[in-house]
């Protein structure tokens, strides 16, 4: 596996070594050892959850806060989206900056999201299937996030705002400067 890690410290992308024969295709999507001796710290997941989305679905940007953050190992099991993460560690040199990696069945990456970060996808293909590992349960008291297109953060979703399906609870979502008031 090759693990790369993003402008965003501790934010990795995990290439598989795809292994192929005529009987179809078998990757490894992670190995907790790998991980945890690239990060230096060990990750325990404790829950998994999964989204099926039809082409254009935007979804966030969320993240959990105090207690319950969350770092979260996202991937594609069907079809194709842009993922994005914001670092939100107002300590970090990133602070504020983005990265955007494109995750599909086809290219089999991960993305380990390190908590302090929001996330969030929009998917380019119909009936999107993707799955997230997380180290700490969700908490509906905890949850925050971020208005998808807040002018300062300036993310390039790909779409025209009209074409997005956006939930009503993401509309509502706060702007970067209003959350880090």
């Amino acid at each position: 596996m090759k693990i790369t890690e993003t402008k965003l410290k501790g934010c990795l992308i995990l290439e598989p070594q795809i292994f192929k024969d005529n009987r179809g295709v078998f990757f490894e999507v992670f190995k907790k050892k790998e991980l945890s001796d690239f990060l230096g710290y060990e990750v325990d997941f404790v829950q998994e959850n999964k989204s099926l989305s039809k082409k254009g679905v935007l979804r966030g940007l969320h993240f959990q806060k105090g207690n319950s953050t969350q770092a979260k190992l996202v991937s594609v099991q069907k079809g194709e989206v842009v993922d994005v993460i914001v670092d939100i560690r107002p300590d970090s040199v990133t602070f504020g900056e983005h990265v955007k990696v494109h995750l599909s069945d086809v290219n089999n990456k991960s993305i380990f999201i390190p908590k302090g970060m929001a996330h969030g996808f929009v998917t380019l293909t119909e009936n999107v299937i993707f799955t997230y590992l997380c180290d700490n349960y969700y908490d509906p008291k905890t949850e925050s996030g971020i208005l998808y297109n807040d002018s300062d953060l300036a993310i390039d979703w790909g779409f025209a705002s009209s074409e997005l399906i956006v939930s009503e609870k993401d509309l509502i979502l706060p702007t970067f400067k209003e959350l880090m008031q």
